[in-house]
């Protein structure tokens, strides 16, 4: 039972206190599945039951409005809403920005994405572009925040490098950035010049020490692969996987939480990570066979990461690791992904995911995650200063 003090977010408090200065506009509404109050009850469905607004179109990110899409670069095309006969937009596919001829009819675009703080999640970047797209139509951009699932305190990893933009970075942050949707769309639009009538409706009650689960707030998989809040936690590290031929865990219960390979001895990583004494983090050996994505149908050996104090834990810096382990355990069996990845056709996916054009070459050269860390502390700080200036919480 959900304490009786949950967090309001903003889709809950725009409906509730914030409607009067849209009443009577046409509405374009960013959602995904995860986009629910906090009575379970869908943004959409919010939406169409008003009074004081007319939602007129929906517009779907990444896996499609209803997630229904389950791996990368699987795009879904536009199409009519059955029920309320508006159309939905997808912006995973040639078009990742609304086109002009989107935001025509609407007066307003409303964003309510469930984000996991972890800047290689797409949907920061959809709203992103959205942002763009309505400064230059001269539409105002309303961004119904939420909570982020994973804290708002910590901030780990390198600042991405302007020649490494891509869908799963655009901006210069860092893997883990600790804001909000509301805050980075600010941050954004602000610090880069973006320009648009930029408005956030704030999340009530939320103090930035608590994930979500300390929010009384629901735990909605905002993505096929985000199952569980255990996920978002391991995914601003294990998301670096998906630039090797190492399983990350797709096809299992378990995607991110767990990583391995057919030529790997489970036991044999295990005791190699665990010997490395990472703060916060015990490895524990399993086997697996996903259903789907690298190695289906093959019996992988590998680990699980267990997180044992999230205040302690550095995600980025275990992903590494297990990494760096990989690669010196497996030098002739372990191998980078190669193009394309995200609709980059060029650029090595490892690459684009770090957002760091050496991380890969130290990985390499076997340096220690922990000196690859001490590297970008400089940029992180430079952002933790910067970032101070949009903190709403």
């Amino acid at each position: 039972m959900r304490p009786a003090s949950a967090c309001a977010t903003g889709l809950d408090r725009l409906f509730e206190e914030s409607i009067q200065p849209y009443r009577g506009m046409r509405a374009g509404l960013i959602a995904n599945p995860a986009s629910v109050d906090r009575n379970y009850v869908h943004a959409v469905d919010r939406f169409a039951a008003s009074r004081a607004i007319r939602l007129a179109a929906i517009f779907g990110p990444q896996h499609g409005a209803r997630a229904d899409r389950q791996d990368n670069m699987i795009e879904t095309a536009d199409e009519r809403d059955v029920r309320l006969g508006i159309p939905v937009y997808s912006l995973y596919s040639e078009r990742r920005k609304p086109a002009a001829r989107m935001l025509e009819d609407l007066d307003v675009v409303f964003c309510d994405l469930f984000d996991v703080g972890t800047r290689a999640y797409t949907f920061l970047w959809t709203m992103a572009l959205a942002i763009e797209a309505c400064a230059e139509c001269g539409r105002p951009f309303v961004v119904l925040d939420r909570p982020n699932p994973i804290g708002g305190v910590d901030i780990e990893g390198n600042v991405l490098e302007a020649d490494l933009r891509s869908f799963v970075g655009l901006y210069p942050v860092p893997m883990r950035h600790g804001l909000t949707a509301g805050e980075m769309a600010t941050l954004l639009n602000t610090e880069f010049g973006i320009g648009a009538t930029l408005d956030v409706i704030e999340v009530r009650g939320w103090t930035r020490e608590h994930w979500l689960d300390r929010t009384g707030l629901p735990w909605i998989m905002p993505s096929p692969n985000m199952a569980t809040l255990e996920t978002a936690a391991v995914y601003p590290g294990s998301v670096l996987v998906e630039g090797t031929n190492l399983s990350e865990g797709r096809g299992t219960t378990h995607p991110f939480e767990i990583v391995g390979a057919p030529f790997i001895d489970a036991h044999g990583l295990a005791d190699r990570l665990n010997a490395w004494n990472l703060p916060a983090v015990r490895f524990r050996a399993v086997w697996f066979a996903p259903v789907f994505d690298k190695w289906r149908d093959q019996l992988c050996g590998g680990v699980q990461i267990h997180v044992l104090d999230r205040a302690a834990f550095q995600p980025y810096l275990t992903g590494l690791t297990v990494l760096a382990a990989i690669m010196e355990l497996y030098p002739t069996q372990f191998a980078w992904r190669q193009p394309p990845f995200e609709y980059e056709y060029r650029k090595m996916p490892f690459d684009i995911l770090a957002g760091g054009g050496q991380i890969r070459a130290e990985l390499e050269k076997r340096t220690d995650p922990a000196d690859i860390a001490r590297g970008w502390q400089a940029g992180l700080e430079t952002f933790r200063h910067t970032r101070a200036k949009y903190l709403r919480y």
